[in-house]
């Protein structure tokens, strides 16, 4: 019997970068996580990125290295243009770690190497919508088996479709944007505001016990009952479900498979967006309504997608 493959892949997103060794049938060998470097230019999360490259290394042999990295990737170059909630632009990641490691190196937007892993790895969906809901929203989609990019990478920016024009600043600079509604970061935003309108309450005592208010805090309040914290939930649901519907409006496809950190959270954020993502469905009587599922990977399919495409391209 042949010894699968083994790649090292990575996931740079807002918040941390996880890195893994992972074989050709998408098992995860090993796993390890750091903090994204605060000021998250090219050259601290290259030198992250390198010792973590250096350890994975240390105990397997890995034949390619793939990267996933939140913001705009030029392809196949692998260069990383410009990140919304991250300080890099314009870095040569590909370029860089080639010539560090003497491996190939496979680069591409974070949303896209994981909804990979999820069209092929989960319940396989040949053609499917992936949202992810982190920090901000990634999207990829995978249309026949493959991921769609655009013919240069710039395509399928799915969390900067505009929900509302009136809403909210995005990271993006635009105002409201499906991510400036949807995200960990609109989370923390809605809730500091019920921190400020209610000081009493309970997302207001335990942002205060912690430090500072963030989307964690209204978990934590969930976890206790609290109605304010399970209302922002349901409208965080709410406009994920708006921007779900949209997407489905416009692709046809098999499902609209839900990842990233905050779909832990289960049915708290995705009752909410089903019912509204099937309130806005367009012609549901002759188009049907895909389902929108969790993803099977939840925040390891971005590692183990990047790896993939990377043992695809070695």
């Amino acid at each position: 019997m042949t010894t699968p493959r083994l790649a090292i892949g990575l996931d740079i997103g807002g918040t941390k970068i996880a890195g893994a060794v992972v074989d050709e049938h998408g098992t995860v060998v090993t796993e390890i996580v750091e903090p994204t470097p605060e000021e998250s230019d090219a050259e601290s999360v290259t030198a992250v990125l390198l010792s973590m490259i250096e350890r994975l290394r240390a105990e397997h042999g890995v034949v390619t290295i793939g990267v996933g990295a939140a913001g705009i990737v030029e392809w196949p170059a692998g260069k990383m243009l410009w990140a919304p909630n991250n300080s890099y632009r314009d870095w040569p990641v590909r370029e860089q770690l080639e010539k560090v490691t003497n491996l190939p190196v496979t680069v591409d937007n974070d949303a896209n190497v994981a909804a990979l892993a999820e069209a092929r790895l989960g319940e396989p969906y040949p053609n499917m919508v992936l949202v992810t809901v982190g920090t901000g929203i990634g999207g990829g989609l995978v249309m026949d088996g493959n991921i769609y990019r655009g013919p240069t990478g710039l395509g399928a920016e799915l969390g900067h479709i505009i929900l509302n024009p009136d809403g909210p600043r995005c990271g993006c600079g635009n105002h409201g944007c499906f991510e400036a509604f949807a995200s960990g970061t609109a989370l923390t935003r809605m809730a500091r505001e019920a921190a400020e309108d209610d000081p009493e309450g309970l997302i207001a005592r335990i942002g205060a016990e912690d430090g500072e208010v963030t989307g964690h805090t209204v978990l934590k309040a969930v976890q206790q009952g609290d109605e304010v914290a399970k209302d922002l939930f349901a409208r965080l649901g709410r406009w994920l479900g708006v921007g779900i519907a949209s997407l489905a409006n416009i692709f046809e496809v098999d499902a609209v498979v839900v990842g990233g950190g905050l779909v832990e959270t289960g049915e708290l954020l995705l009752a909410p967006a089903r019912r509204t993502a099937r309130q806005y469905a367009y012609a549901p009587t002759a188009r049907g309504v895909p389902p929108v599922v969790p993803a099977t990977f939840g925040g390891d399919a971005g590692k183990i997608g990047a790896a993939l495409l990377a043992l695809d391209h070695a």
